[in-house]
């Protein structure tokens, strides 16, 4: 199957380039690392006494300014990732070229996407809902229809980082006719996403340091498959890149 393809492709890159990975993202990532840590030093467990107090403003500050990091992180990790895989642009050192204009033009592709798939996710909900034996399928429906959706428009976010602007009626047209492999990758997306979150759920301690690292391994694995897969569909789909 095609999609089983993209995504074995796509996995594929991350374990085959791990070390430029790690030279791309480790910098990156320990500034959302440090977000997460800062927010569970402050999270109660049980009679615990929390480092920080929630409505500290310290706390707050603190927790304001890695968000804000992590928020940039996350883009600038993505382009570079981008234009490793398809311009094998390497960094000189620990930390990728700083690309303000192309970071700053993939959060706005991305906040269009997303305002999209909430509109979508909309009309999936009022549909599901409305037809009583449907009910059970919302949460599912939800999950899939905007996985679904974030594919099929996503390859304008790697093609932005290339500088190939494209709009999201072209983007929608690159993946036309390819429904059945993106299903798949929004079922498989949908499961994986499942299965890591399954030690946590069964641990009966989510809240633990060894929780925390657990989540902060398997959300760094996450994040670079789904990143490499939206380069693997531009690739593929846009490019005419082979993956077999």
């Amino acid at each position: 199957m095609k999609g089983w393809t993209i995504f074995l492709h796509s996995v594929q890159l991350v374990l085959r380039n791990f070390d430029m990975a790690m030279r791309i993202t480790l910098v990156l990532y320990l500034v959302q690392a440090a977000y997460h840590v800062v927010a569970f030093m402050a999270a109660p467990r049980g009679g615990d006494v929390s480092i920080f107090a929630p409505s500290d403003p310290a706390y707050d500050g603190l927790l304001l300014l890695l968000g804000l990091g992590t928020i940039i992180s996350s883009l600038w990790m993505a382009v570079a990732w981008h234009r490793y895989v398809l311009l094998e642009e390497q960094p000189v050192g620990w930390l990728p070229r700083w690309q303000g204009s192309r970071i700053l033009g993939y959060l706005g592709r991305s906040i269009l996407i997303g305002l999209l798939i909430g509109l979508s996710l909309a009309v999936t909900v009022g549909v599901l809902v409305f037809v009583p034996f449907l009910r059970v399928l919302v949460l599912p429906g939800m999950v899939l229809a905007g996985s679904y959706f974030f594919f099929r428009l996503g390859v304008m976010l790697p093609a932005g980082t290339v500088d190939q602007k494209l709009t999201l009626a072209e983007s929608w047209s690159a993946t036309r006719d390819k429904d059945g492999a993106i299903v798949v990758l929004a079922l498989i997306m949908a499961v994986g996403s499942f299965l890591l979150q399954v030690p946590s759920l069964v641990s009966g301690n989510p809240h633990s340091p060894l929780t925390l690292v657990y989540n902060l391994v398997t959300g760094w694995f996450a994040t670079m498959i789904g990143i490499s897969i939206l380069t693997t569909l531009y690739g593929h789909y846009v490019q005419g890149r082979p993956i077999d």
